[in-house]
């Protein structure tokens, strides 16, 4: 069996839940890392980031863990499910902030939709002056 490092503190109490249900599946397959990269689309230092907490693990390598198990593949999509709705998401939880608060004046992804909005907002203003020389252009040549 594996000994753990603590998870971050920084992580939710859902996502806590999924990583202990993730360890204590993939200590009952008594695969290392290496084994189980070798078995499922994800590579052990993948596997290494979902079990350290590090970063939120997708669906699919819970379900491939899963069938690496013989594990029941629902009860643990419901809690990625759950786990889904609170991981802190556009960047991976550090796992060196294990003692650090979050940063409060910055919520997760708000620099991700910062640039999504002005990558918006610079294409409609193409998209306007396109137009507007689209329709004076025929104008003139006639």
């Amino acid at each position: 069996m594996t000994r753990w490092r603590p998870l971050p503190d920084a992580l939710p109490r859902e996502a806590r839940h999924l990583v202990a249900q993730l360890r204590s599946l993939k200590d009952r397959t008594g695969l290392s890392l290496a084994e189980l990269a070798r078995r499922t689309a994800y590579s052990k230092s993948s596997w290494q980031r979902y079990l350290s907490g590090a970063k939120q693990p997708p669906r699919g390598a819970v379900q491939a863990l899963c069938r690496v198990a013989g594990a029941d593949q629902a009860r643990l999509l419901a809690l990625w499910d759950l786990a889904d709705q609170t991981w802190p998401h556009g960047a991976a939880v550090p796992v060196e902030a294990a003692g650090r608060a979050m940063d409060a004046a910055t919520p997760p992804g708000a620099e991700y939709r910062r640039w999504r909005a002005a990558a918006l907002v610079s294409f409609a203003v193409i998209v306007v002056l396109l137009a507007g020389l689209l329709w004076v252009l025929p104008a003139r040549s006639g």
